[in-house]
C-alpha cells in the first residue's frame, strides 16, 4: 500500500497519479494497481524514479475510483512487470498515439539522458488531447503533431504523418505504442527500411505476471514476453491487428 502524494487532471478524462517514492522500472513496465473493494487493473509508468507515476484514463469502475483518490489517500501497487524499452541508436523515432504517450513520455527523457536524438510524432483526436507535449519539447525532443480534426499540426493519422517524416530523416530505430492499427501502420513502414523496430502492445491482463493466458497472442504473454515486443517478435505475432481475447477467453477481433 503506497500514499497518493498528488494527483492531476491532463487532458479531458485523463489523470496523473504520483507518489513520493522511488520506483526502479523501465519506460514500457507497467504495475497492477489496486484499489480496495474495487478492482486491480494494469498501467504503464509515465514517470520513473523519484516520485514515480501513472498516467490514465478514466474508463470503467475501477479507473472511476481511482480518480476519486485524493493526495493522502492509499492505494495498492505491485511489480513493476514486464518488458520495457530499450535505446538503440543515436537516431530515433517515436510514435505515440493518445494514451500512448504515457509510457512514451519517461522514455523519451531516457533516451534524450542516453544522448539519442529524438523525433517523436504525437497523435490525437484534437490539440486538447495531445498529452505530454511540453514535456517531450523541454526534453529536448522535436516534436511532430497529428490531429484528427487537424486543430493542431498535420491533420490526419499519427502513422502517416510517421511515414512523412521517415522520408526526410534517417533513423537507426523506431519505437511505437498507442493504437493496433496505429502500430500494425509503424511497423510495415520500419519493417519495409530495415529499422530496427520495438511496439508496446495492449491486452487484457488479469494476472500480471503470465499465468491466467488473458493477455495471451500467438502463444507469448504481454505480461511477461512484452508488452513492449522487439522487431523478430513483431513479424511472428500473426495475431496483431487481427484479434485478441476478451473478459470470457473467447477470441474476437481487435
Amino acid at each position: 500500500m503506497i500514499e497518493v502524494a498528488s494527483h492531476v487532471d491532463e487532458v479531458p478524462a485523463v489523470k496523473t497519479i504520483r507518489f513520493d517514492a522511488p520506483m526502479t522500472a523501465a519506460p514500457g513496465q507497467f504495475m497492477m494497481i489496486w484499489v480496495p473493494g474495487v478492482d486491480e487493473f494494469p498501467m504503464s509508468v509515465s514517470y520513473v524514479g523519484d516520485n514515480f507515476g501513472f498516467t490514465y484514463q478514466i474508463l470503467g469502475e475501477g479507473t472511476k475510483a481511482l480518480a476519486a483518490k485524493k493526495p493522502g489517500d492509499k492505494i495498492g501497487v505491485r511489480g513493476p512487470y514486464g518488458r520495457g524499452f530499450s535505446v538503440r541508436g543515436k537516431r530515433v523515432l517515436m510514435v505515440a498515439g493518445g494514451l500512448g504517450m504515457a509510457p512514451i513520455g519517461p522514455f523519451v527523457e531516457q533516451a534524450i539522458a542516453h544522448k539519442a536524438s529524438v523525433d517523436l510524432v504525437i497523435g490525437a483526436k484534437s490539440k486538447g488531447n495531445l498529452l505530454f507535449e511540453r514535456r517531450s519539447m523541454d526534453a529536448g525532443a522535436t516534436v511532430h503533431i497529428a490531429t484528427d480534426d487537424g486543430s493542431k499540426g498535420t491533420k490526419g493519422f499519427a502513422s502517416d504523418l510517421a511515414a512523412s517524416v521517415m522520408v526526410q530523416k534517417e533513423f537507426d530505430a523506431v519505437y511505437a505504442c498507442g493504437p493496433e492499427a496505429m502500430i500494425v501502420k509503424v511497423m510495415g513502414l520500419a519493417f519495409a527500411k530495415g529499422i530496427p523496430v520495438q511496439a508496446s502492445l495492449e491486452r487484457l491482463m488479469k494476472c500480471g505476471i503470465g499465468i491466467c493466458d488473458s493477455c495471451a497472442i500467438n502463444g507469448m504473454h504481454v505480461c511477461k514476453d512484452g508488452p513492449v515486443f522487439s522487431e523478430k517478435e513483431l513479424k511472428i505475432l500473426s495475431e496483431l491487428g487481427r484479434a485478441k481475447l476478451d473478459l470470457s477467453g473467447r477470441k474476437v477481433p481487435v
